[in-house]
């Protein structure tokens, strides 16, 4: 069982998005659950996220955005020195080997939570990368002591999801229910282009939900074009996601945290990517028939959603399969897997 404090160091914001809050708020969840205390260090965050965590009664400790690592590193170790820290988590693409270096120097317990091996050399004593791509090869450059937590078995799932456990998917011959969700920010206004989009596949029959992210900046936008369409219930940063997940027959989202909740839930998804990383991970799950890979979010076309969408519409078969083995892929125990490695008698 956890015992003590964990401190994460993470950042939130439209440009970044807040997959990086989310998914630490996970693994938080889970070590609280087991009796530890934990604190967010934050630079920057989201109105939507910060209301977020002050409703999860999340301590929170600011930080001054600032360039040097050293200076964030040097906070950090004294915030963890100070609550006398069991572990430190980061999750962030900026934190590179200089700044694991520097924590690690000053006797803390680090856990680096990673997508894509972009750091020439690893000092942190986790490495975390959940994604079906991850490999020991992309983390080769790593100190000895360096033990590594890689693949979808190690997802982090809030809390929210784990009375869903035993639930089983029913597939309709006719998919009924359609789920569109781009994640905490949307910066690429994908959203709103969906929204627009949609009509002219002809869906008449098919009930589409429209799920905006806290921290999307277009709400007002969103609004607009859904009152326009008159087909789509749009939705803000609601609480109940695992249940529009468990409802829907089909989602279609950008990758990011919510894809391995969706492959848990078994809901059969189309991914769209924004980052060459992303576009990795969604190929990987494409090319094992998990997910529908709708390619770069700067290459959206609407031919191709018109197909890939009536294609599944019309597909039980396909939709069972994806659906099997999202939930092969992702079983949610990935936290408990997680806590087996940072609780007392996890890394020495």
């Amino acid at each position: 069982m956890p015992a003590g404090t964990l401190i994460i160091r993470a950042d939130a914001s439209t440009a970044i998005g807040t997959g990086h809050v989310m998914r630490c708020h996970a693994l938080a969840q889970g070590w609280r659950d087991g009796g530890g205390n934990f604190v967010f260090v934050m630079a920057e965050s989201t109105p939507a996220v910060d209301a977020h965590l002050r409703a999860e009664g999340v301590e929170v400790a600011q930080l001054k955005p600032s360039p040097n690592k050293f200076e964030d590193a040097r906070q950090v170790s004294k915030l963890a020195r100070d609550d006398r820290a069991a572990w430190v988590v980061v999750d962030g693409y900026h934190f590179d080997s200089e700044y694991q270096r520097i924590l690690k120097d000053a006797g803390l317990k680090l856990l680096l939570v990673d997508d894509c091996g972009q750091c020439g050399h690893y000092f942190a004593d986790l490495v975390l990368d959940q994604n079906a791509h991850a490999s020991a090869q992309m983390y080769a450059k790593r100190e000895s002591y360096t033990q590594l937590l890689l693949g979808p078995r190690f997802a982090l799932l809030r809390r929210d999801f784990q009375p869903w456990r035993q639930r089983e998917r029913r597939i309709p011959g006719i998919a009924q229910k359609l789920l569109v969700t781009m994640g905490g920010s949307d910066p690429d206004k994908l959203t709103l282009r969906l929204i627009e989009a949609l009509p002219k596949i002809s869906l008449s029959n098919v009930e589409i939900t429209v799920v905006a992210g806290g921290s999307n900046p277009h709400l007002a936008e969103l609004e607009k074009a859904a009152r326009v369409v008159g087909q789509i219930h749009l939705l803000r940063s609601t609480n109940n996601m695992p249940e529009l997940m468990a409802q829907s027959d089909i989602a279609i989202i950008c990758a990011g945290g919510t894809l391995w909740e969706l492959l848990y839930m078994g809901c059969p998804t189309l991914s769209y990517s924004r980052t060459p990383v992303q576009a990795s991970i969604i190929e990987e799950l494409n090319v094992a028939g998990v997910v529908g890979n709708m390619g770069s979010v700067e290459d959206f076309d609407e031919g191709a959603l018109a197909g890939a969408v009536k294609g599944l519409i019309a597909s039980p078969d396909c939709r069972e399969k994806m659906a099997r083995r999202g939930r092969r892929l992702v079983d949610g125990e990935g936290i408990a897997r997680i806590l087996r490695h940072i609780g007392p008698g996890g890394v020495n």
